[in-house]
């Protein structure tokens, strides 16, 4: 993993970490693994998945009841990466905090990293 001994690649928020939690147990999942992918306006796009078992090279963070995979190719792209869980009046849904996207598009649904 591209990370800083003694730091989590990843933070996860309470209310994030509670609805990953409540979705684990509701289909017996071991946790959601996050990626990501080239598509989008942006060029690239987060991907996430619940999945029934831990690949040996996922980094694993936990917190809270609620566990993460970042799958290999994207740990350097996640890297400092807050994971949060928002609700409004008109979507709920996670929300990646990533210091290092360098632009998005309009609708957030797709990213781009520097040098990319």
């Amino acid at each position: 993993m591209f990370g800083i001994p003694g730091k989590q690649a990843v933070t996860i928020t309470p209310t994030a970490a509670a609805q990953i939690a409540k979705l684990m147990a509701k289909d017996s999942h071991q946790g959601l693994r996050i990626g990501v992918k080239k598509g989008g306006c942006a060029g690239m796009e987060y991907t996430m998945e619940y999945v029934a078992e831990v690949n040996p090279n996922d980094e694993v963070v936990e917190q809270d009841g609620a566990r993460v995979m970042i799958a290999p190719m994207a740990q350097m792209f996640l890297f400092g990466t807050e994971i949060d869980y928002e609700v409004s009046l008109l979507e709920a849904g996670f929300k990646f905090n990533n210091p290092n996207v360098s632009e998005a598009c309009g609708c957030g649904e797709s990213i781009k990293f520097e040098g990319m």
